[in-house]
């Protein structure tokens, strides 16, 4: 799994590719938490784009991340999930969570 992070005015980006599994997430999961307690975004936006596959794990990656959102009273907006992570988010119902957006349509 690679992780590109960059921030822009009150936004914290993330851009995921790769495989998202147990062996990848845990230290990436420390190093977002931080990025976030640390610059307090008003919104997080995770790029979903280039996953190759994700598990159940990659699943409470997200999921995490909204709640550490949440708790800071920011939103978090994923982006162009590919296919099957859609699919995934939809069926654990997280489609009703947070926001799920194209690149065709604003990111505001």
């Amino acid at each position: 799994m690679d992780l590109t992070v960059w921030n822009e005015k009150d936004k914290l980006f993330l851009k995921i590719c790769g495989e998202v599994d147990h062996h990848a997430v845990k230290d990436t999961r420390e190093k977002v938490d931080s990025l976030i307690l640390k610059n307090r975004p008003k919104t997080l936006i995770m790029d979903l784009s280039q996953i190759d596959f994700m598990d159940s794990s990659g699943l409470g990656f997200v999921l995490g991340r909204l709640r550490k959102m949440n708790d800071i009273k920011g939103e978090m907006l994923v982006v162009d999930p590919a296919r099957r992570v859609e699919d995934m988010l939809k069926m654990a119902g997280a489609d009703k969570l947070l926001k799920i957006v194209r690149t065709k349509d604003k990111i505001s």
